[in-house]
């Protein structure tokens, strides 16, 4: 980790002369500039089209151990697909641990789970629904979603592993963003697994070699760090990360985000962001697997068009992501909603990412999707009615607990 030091030293220790981004100002846009890592190699990845092919390849690939954690781990086609992967490498001598949350993955077949066990797969159930027994916590949950290879490679951000998260044609067709990660971040990322598996079972695992990447190649210019909230300490910190760059945005903000229900500080960041000149936009889901959030989540919607945030609503099936874009110059990818349970319940894990290509990137994928949006307008709120009133203030009412 880079040690606290005057600013300008630590720039020009952060960016050097071989890597063009970011430049000296881009660092303002961070909270944490002494937390950022350079030589990493981000791959985007939209969806499970992109996403499942390139994890089950890592995976198929592995020759030390495989850690996954995923908040739902279904054992529909697309949890088979990922169940044979590390059945057949935990045979091959590969240590193989995977972790999912009891509420998340509620419907798993127990015969799944066996079927890991018995090839000598370590299999932990995060916080059991069962009061009884030790470590059970029936409001934090684990929402993290990651994967680890060998220490060499990473994923992580919104995708969970079931059918849903698939291609349309194989049943699927939700609408998430997932991150494939090379360079010193997977450190950092294979940190947070453990932490989280120490939380859950009580003891960490031994006989890991050093998760310090294997080789940095030409490509592994990026720049950012990771975000979690596992100890007390940095709880806020993804909050904190949003407020830091909302705050010296100077031309766009574009979020999508699942279940978003910005609390008053972000409210209060967007609307002075908007006094600015800033360009806020939001891409939020038009149908939702989980009513109550939906709901409360649009009985903000009044508020925030008053302060000129442009609201869009995804018009296909669930859209799942958790991304966000400033200035095309930040950006942030991960596991994390805009909304108090992940501030203050459940576990997650994010990237923040101080790299123009990379926002680019993300920022053209927000305007393609923002284009097959329909925005919601103030006619919308207007029109509600009484019964849509009622449900959106009585789910608000409930936004501490959902």
């Amino acid at each position: 980790m880079i040690p606290r030091m005057p600013g300008r030293i630590l720039r020009s220790l952060l960016l050097g002369d071989e890597t063009r981004h970011p430049t000296g100002t881009d660092v303002d846009y961070v909270s944490r500039p002494h937390e950022l890592r350079r030589h990493n190699r981000i791959v985007l990845l939209r969806s499970g089209g992109e996403a499942f092919p390139a994890m089950l390849t890592a995976i198929e690939g592995a020759r030390r151990y495989v850690h996954l954690s995923s908040y739902i781990l279904r054992s529909d086609r697309t949890g088979r697909r990922f169940q044979s992967a590390l059945i057949d490498r935990a045979r091959a001598g590969v240590a193989v641990r995977v972790m999912y949350d009891a509420v998340g993955s509620l419907e798993l077949d127990e015969r799944y789970v066996a079927e890991l066990r018995d090839a000598g797969v370590e299999v932990v159930e995060f916080h059991p629904i069962a009061p009884w027994r030790p470590r059970w916590g029936l409001n934090r949950r684990n929402h993290q979603k990651l994967l680890i290879v060998d220490g060499a490679i990473a994923f992580t951000g919104g995708l969970n592993i079931g059918d849903e998260y698939a291609p349309e044609p194989d049943g699927g067709g939700w609408h998430d963003m997932h991150a494939l990660v090379e360079g010193p971040l997977v450190y950092d990322l294979e940190r947070v697994y453990r932490r989280v598996w120490l939380r859950a079972v009580g003891a960490t695992f031994r006989g890991l070699e050093s998760s310090a990447p294997h080789q940095v190649g030409v490509a592994f210019r990026h720049v950012g760090y990771s975000v979690d909230n596992v100890r007390l300490r940095s709880r806020y910190h993804m909050h904190r990360d949003y407020l830091h760059a909302i705050r010296h945005a100077e031309r766009t903000i574009s979020i999508m985000n699942a279940y978003f229900i910005p609390d008053r500080g972000l409210r209060r960041a967007f609307r002075k962001a908007i006094e600015r000149g800033v360009a806020v936009r939001v891409i939020v889901p038009s149908v939702s697997d989980v009513a109550l959030v939906y709901h409360a989540s649009r009985y903000l919607y009044g508020r925030l068009l008053r302060q000129g945030v442009r609201i869009f609503e995804w018009p296909e099936r669930m859209m799942h992501a958790k991304v966000g874009v400033i200035d095309s110059t930040w950006a942030t990818i991960g596991s994390y909603n805009l909304d108090a349970r992940s501030f203050l319940h459940n576990y997650e894990v994010g990237l923040v990412l101080l790299d123009r290509e990379l926002a680019t990137s993300l920022q053209a994928t927000f305007e393609a999707d923002c284009a097959k949006c329909r925005e919601f307008t103030q006619h919308d709120w207007d029109s509600r009615s009484r019964r849509e009133r009622v449900l959106q203030s009585l789910a608000y009412t409930f936004r501490y607990w959902l």
